[in-house]
């Protein structure tokens, strides 16, 4: 882990046994982008694709990943859970939650984002859905919604499941000292896990893979 930033204090759950991988970013440092290159990449990816959780009690979720454009590129809207929820406490995440009765997907991301940071729907323009994706704890079925706003706008936490808000920067996921993989358990059921090591926060589990999914989208190496 030498020459890495420090990342953050939240608690990883490795099992006994696991290893770092050797998965490579799908692009390379430095990563010069914008909103419009990332919508570009996003054709193609439309909205409201079937949702297939892959086992009968998942439970449909959905998050808005907001990009806008800041002076070193394209940024990400990231918010820090609370410690005191039940899941996923005190990771890095993207606005979302579950689907309620009679929801789309879309709607729910635009819902829970207004709930979350207090983010106006009406300024939000959908630019895609990126891969679905079940989580392996929380028995999640997540459904990623991309969306540009107008640019990084101030928001806070206006819920008590937010404890933090910030905006972050592509370019910072592709630094070297950034991004690293992991392996966790034994063949055949091994999986892998990404890990984005900020200076004072750890983005990893499902938030992590869909900005791999992201960032692939820009090479044509994700969906």
């Amino acid at each position: 882990m030498d020459g890495r930033r420090a990342g953050g204090a939240q608690h990883i759950p490795r099992p006994a046994v696991w290893s770092l991988g050797e998965v490579a970013l799908p692009v390379s440092h430095p990563l010069n982008v914008t909103v419009d290159e990332i919508a570009a990449a996003l054709v193609g990816a439309p909205v409201g694709r079937p949702v297939t959780p892959a086992c009968a009690d998942a439970r449909p979720s959905a998050v808005l990943i907001a990009l806008a454009d800041g002076p070193s590129g394209a940024e990400v809207l990231l918010t820090r859970r609370a410690e005191h929820l039940s899941s996923h406490r005190g990771e890095m995440s993207f606005p979302g939650g579950r689907i309620d009765a009679g929801e789309t997907p879309l709607q729910a991301a635009l819902r829970e984002a207004n709930e979350e940071v207090g983010l106006d729907p009406a300024v939000a323009m959908v630019l895609g859905e990126l891969d679905h994706l079940n989580t392996v704890v929380s028995r999640s079925y997540i459904v990623p919604i991309v969306a540009r706003l107008p640019e990084c706008l101030p928001l806070a936490a206006t819920s008590s499941e937010v404890v933090r808000v910030l905006w972050l920067p592509l370019a910072e996921l592709v630094r070297i000292d950034t991004y690293r993989s992991e392996r966790w358990g034994r063949e055949p059921t091994d999986r892998v896990l990404h890990f984005f090591e900020l200076p004072d926060e750890t983005v990893w589990g499902a938030t992590a893979t869909m900005l791999i999914d992201l960032l692939g989208r820009l090479t044509g190496s994700g969906g």
